[in-house]
């Protein structure tokens, strides 16, 4: 029902989406074929995973620098003391200090994308939890945001790196890139982001581990991807 309220550009892709799942590399040249809008639309994944997201051993989270990037920068602070307060500058923190930024945060300001944090800050922001935690901010070792190279953390986020984690349905939502990026590009970014949640696999997860996959567009409709491959380990040196 709720298709018939779409725009006639929405209904005209949907012609073009097949009836049945597809590789990535037969995806991607169908996506690029849907009726564009006026900006650069990003390219987005949606894994529907066997978990039970009840469960906090079966989370699957974590976060992964894409070889092609994302096609945008992140406005990344860093919570850190001394030496690595011009470390995390230098690295293009857009803030970076200790009690002062975790003030200034607890005070309401959330202009930024993502927060990292070296180990022994934790201690001192965990109050910021609150605030954090519900936007998906608040750093975590598992998401790789605490971390003692915190220099090397500002430049991955700062460039695009991607942090993920399952939501109540055990689905995970990820950007992979720009339309206007190449389909060698955007295929390159899908099967390292799938790469990395199959390797995420909990031990406790029973059954089929990846149970769809689909690649959308900002303004398009959604294609299958074939999920068969998937469940296979890879080549060694692949």
């Amino acid at each position: 029902m709720a298709g018939r309220f779409r725009g006639k550009r929405y209904q005209e892709s949907v012609k073009l989406v097949p009836a049945q799942p597809v590789t990535v590399e037969k995806a991607l040249p169908i996506l690029k074929q849907f009726k564009k809008v006026k900006f650069d639309e990003t390219v987005n994944v949606v894994v529907h995973l066997g978990i039970d997201a009840k469960q906090a051993d079966q989370t699957v989270r974590g976060s992964v620098s894409l070889p092609k990037g994302i096609g945008r920068t992140k406005r990344v602070i860093a919570f850190v003391q001394g030496g690595n307060i011009e470390l995390a500058r230098a690295a293009g923190a857009v803030e970076a200090g200790a009690e002062d930024l975790a003030k200034k945060v607890g005070d309401g300001w959330l202009d930024f994308d993502v927060a990292v944090a070296t180990p022994d800050m934790m201690p001192k922001i965990a109050r910021l939890g609150k605030v954090l935690g519900p936007q998906g901010k608040m750093p975590s070792p598992k998401a790789g945001t605490v971390t003692a190279d915190v220099a090397t953390a500002v430049k991955e986020y700062t460039a695009g790196k991607v942090e993920f984690r399952n939501d109540a349905g055990g689905n995970i939502h990820a950007a992979v890139g720009k339309l206007s990026f190449s389909e060698a590009d955007l295929a390159a970014n899908v099967h390292a982001f799938l790469h990395t949640i199959r390797r995420l696999k909990p031990v406790t997860a029973k059954g089929k581990y990846i149970r769809s996959v689909t690649l959308h567009s900002t303004m398009s409709p959604g294609i299958t991807l074939d999920t068969a491959h998937l469940e296979v380990e890879p080549a060694e040196g692949a």
